[in-house]
């Protein structure tokens, strides 16, 4: 492996390469002008690379100093960046959700967790895959599943599992609500990977001559689809609450299907939480009780 230079000599590169003078390298640095560029001319005689012009008010790049710069800060700035995930910060919490979940309810509610608590720095990884409270860094997670979910962590429930049909009004036109079974047999369907219509459809005895329509891999894109009148979606009641109350959305049956498939948000079993995830804790379970009355 190539010898590196010395830490201290690359972070005195780094530091003089962005402000192109020594002077005020040595003020970002809290040390002497001297020492600034000692360090670099002892940088440039073991690589044996001039890395900057001396000019008689500052410094300017040699054209090799210019394209190792852009490597080294590239360098600090991943180190930094690796520094701050690893290092915990009271009032930071990161909490996994699925995307659907992020777009469709979290992100909407945000702004009162916001006013609330605005000393608390929440971060939301949004992604379909199963996030690790250990290698991923995570503090929360909302899941849809069936409890227990392991010893080592406790869960709360947000949300019961409740899919309704819904539409936009101008795809129903003037017709009556609840829809017939005709009326829901001829709609476009919009399907998630979920592909909950055909038990939807048994259920209410409703038999399509085919399964039509466009197939979306996430329910939140059935949503958008669904609010833009392209056809009808089967969501999670708490998800689309604010569109129908809005009457941007109109639900077209009264049946609804449950499973065993709830929401919960998880936590790490601890002795003792931090108290910003424990007040993230509290607001989401205020949020989802106020979503319920």
């Amino acid at each position: 492996m190539t010898k590196l230079p010395p830490l201290n000599s690359l972070r005195a590169f780094d530091v003089a390469g962005r402000f192109l003078n020594f002077r005020a390298a040595a003020d970002d640095l809290g040390v002497t002008q001297g020492a600034v560029a000692q360090h670099v001319r002892q940088l440039e005689a073991q690589l044996g690379v001039q890395l900057f012009e001396r000019l008689p008010k500052g410094l300017a790049f040699t054209a090799a100093g210019r394209s190792y710069h852009l490597s080294v800060a590239a360098a600090f700035e991943a180190l930094g960046a690796a520094t701050d995930q690893l290092t915990p910060t009271p009032d930071k919490v990161t909490v996994s959700v699925t995307p659907s979940f992020a777009a469709k309810w979290l992100i909407p509610n945000l702004p009162d967790l916001a006013a609330k608590h605005p000393d608390i720095d929440l971060r939301i990884l949004a992604t379909e895959k199963v996030s690790s409270f250990h290698s991923d860094g995570i503090d929360l997670a909302v899941r849809q599943g069936t409890p227990p979910f392991g010893a080592a962590l406790q869960a709360h429930l947000l949300f019961r599992q409740e899919v309704i049909a819904v539409a936009a009004p101008r795809l129903i036109g003037g017709r009556d609500l609840p829809l017939s079974a005709d009326d829901v047999a001829a709609l476009p369907k919009l399907h998630d990977t979920h592909d909950l219509w055909p038990a939807f459809l048994a259920m209410c005895d409703i038999k399509a001559e085919r399964s039509n329509g466009l197939r979306l891999s996430q329910t939140s894109l059935a949503m958008d689809a669904a609010l833009f009148g392209q056809g009808a979606a089967l969501v999670s009641r708490f998800l689309v609450a604010a569109d129908i109350a809005a009457n941007r959305l109109v639900q077209i049956r009264p049946e609804s299907l449950s499973g065993k498939q709830d929401f919960y948000l998880l936590a790490l079993r601890k002795p003792k939480q931090s108290a910003a995830i424990d007040t993230v804790i509290a607001w989401f379970m205020a949020q989802a009780s106020a979503h319920d009355m």
